[in-house]
């Protein structure tokens, strides 16, 4: 078992993994449910409730408590206003206090989701992230970022609201896909290219068994990012000073790929944010602040793990200009420039306010002719 803390004044949490945790969640984590005659408010969407839910059940009945299920259907859909709408009224119905906890069982779409409506119920109650994808393990489930999507884009509404603790299971990625499983490893290769080399050398040599499952290699990745992600956000937690941005490495050029394939299943998230991160190195190779052979690198790692390497890959019907015009109405646009998430190395990312849109049209009309 590992226990890494998010050091937050006021506000600081665990996250605990451990391997079949789930079926023991009743009994650790009683500091976290209310009264035995109180149900427990779990919210899922209908896959994680399909396979977790007896599980869950059966665990928390052994401890004396039980659990009420929201369940959503999967996918960016229930990130709106009217499934945040219903949720809120389900949770003042269940008589939900700001001392309670409500329990998100699932991806990063169940986080986002319950984390909002959390931070709205009352001011804000209190909420516990287990996280069932890796994507979700060693991302969104920490730090406390919370939105729901609109007509206008993604997680533009939204609040910083941290979780009162986040519970991971390893074991309960035995059920992921290949195809989620690969695209939540473009999560922890990114936490090697933006700040850690050593841990991006031992990826070089690892990643078959981390998305294989195997334990050791699995639970060292899952840790590992989660130790550094927790040391950015206990940094910077309301992205102010710059520092948690690293965090976006790949996001800027994954979002633009993302919206212009419908953010569909034609290119999952996590997808997105690795064809990025391939970029943004390829981008900083152009400028000259990365060289050739360590951006080659990280292509490679990236194709490596299975996951989309070039943009021609996508074939998408699109020019670098069409893309560009997608960066313009990034969360991160600030006046009339886009900052930027680029490498110096390996290991050294750093945020660049003096990139040219017109460069990175340019940039992309070659990646999009790029065999």
């Amino acid at each position: 078992m590992a226990v890494i803390d998010v050091a937050l004044a006021g506000r600081a949490y665990d996250v605990t993994i451990e391997a079949g945790l789930l079926d023991r969640i009743g009994e650790w984590a009683t500091d976290y449910l209310p009264a035995p005659d109180r149900k427990v408010p779990f919210v899922a969407d209908t896959n994680t409730h399909r396979i977790f839910a007896e599980r869950v059940d059966k665990a928390l009945n052994s401890a004396g408590h039980t659990a009420d299920w929201f369940v959503v259907e999967p996918g960016e859909g229930a990130k709106s206003w009217a499934v945040l709408e219903r949720l809120t009224d389900w949770l003042l119905a269940l008589g939900v206090t700001r001392s309670d906890r409500v329990f998100a069982l699932g991806g990063g779409v169940v986080g986002d989701l319950t984390g909002f409506a959390c931070a709205v119920m009352k001011r804000g109650c209190g909420f516990v992230q287990i996280p069932t994808t890796l994507l979700a393990q060693v991302d969104s489930s920490v730090g406390g970022k919370t939105a729901i999507n609109t007509g206008a884009g993604k997680n533009l509404i939204g609040a910083f609201h941290q979780p009162s603790a986040v519970l991971i299971d390893p074991l309960v990625l035995n059920t992921l896909p290949d195809r989620d499983m690969r695209a939540g490893y473009a999560e922890v290769i990114k936490y090697g290219a933006l700040g850690d080399i050593g841990f991006f050398e031992w990826l070089e040599k690892n990643a078959a068994d981390v998305l294989a499952r195997e334990p050791v290699a699995l639970s060292h990745a899952i840790a590992t990012s989660i130790r550094a992600k927790a040391k950015i956000v206990a940094e910077d937690e309301r992205e102010t000073t710059g520092v948690r941005a690293l965090l976006n490495l790949g996001h800027t050029f994954g979002h633009a790929l993302e919206a212009e394939t419908g953010f569909s299943d034609r290119l999952l998230h996590g997808e997105a944010v690795a064809l990025g991160m391939v970029l943004a190195a390829r981008y900083s190779a152009r400028r000259e602040e990365m060289t050739a052979v360590d951006a080659d690198r990280v292509e490679t790692a990236i194709a490596a793990s299975g996951l989309r390497s070039k943009i021609t890959e996508l074939q998408m019907r699109c020019n670098g200009e069409r893309l560009v015009d997608h960066m313009r109405h990034d969360k991160k646009m600030e006046s009339d420039h886009l900052p930027f998430l680029l490498l110096k190395g390996i290991g050294a990312a750093y945020m660049a306010r003096n990139v040219a849109l017109s460069d990175v049209a340019a940039f992309l009309d070659a990646e999009l002719e790029r065999a």
